[in-house]
């Protein structure tokens, strides 16, 4: 299903534009944070103990997907490097003898950078969501209204 149809969805929910906007912003900064492989239990627990929009908060929290997550995440680790203040950001990898216990010592000085951007762009992505989420709902309903 596209993005078009899922936002169409999503704009359709019986809930009212605040709850729906909270509920996708706060799927996006999940989606975005850096708890790889849990975002969608994260989205669902944090959907369900603040009484959001389960279905809206998964949609958020999917922004992240297999064609997107790389460079979502390639530029939030670039950007947290820039926030951190760091000139040279990737490490030098010898690829030649890269064992995997090699690669994870050579990949640590990119962790702090990837949680910091990652967070950071989450939570700038989350509130933008919002926005876009609220206005789109609140307008839908306008044009709906005046049919």
């Amino acid at each position: 299903m596209a993005l078009r149809d899922k936002i169409r969805q999503v704009v359709g929910v019986k809930d009212s534009p605040r709850k729906i906007a909270i509920s996708f912003g706060l799927g996006v900064f999940i989606g975005i944070s850096p708890m790889l492989g849990l975002h969608t239990v994260l989205g669902i627990l944090v959907a369900w103990i603040c009484r959001l929009n389960k279905f809206v908060t998964l949609v958020g929290v999917y922004v992240t997907n297999p064609w997107t997550i790389v460079p979502i995440y390639t530029f939030a680790t670039w950007l947290g490097g820039r926030i951190l203040g760091m000139e040279h950001i990737l490490p030098e990898i010898d690829w030649h003898n890269a064992g995997i216990m090699d690669l994870i010592r050579d990949l640590e000085p990119i962790l702090l950078p990837f949680i910091v951007g990652s967070v950071f762009l989450g939570f700038v992505s989350g509130i933008a969501g919002y926005i876009v989420i609220y206005h789109s709902v609140v307008r839908q309903r306008r044009l709906g209204n005046n049919k």
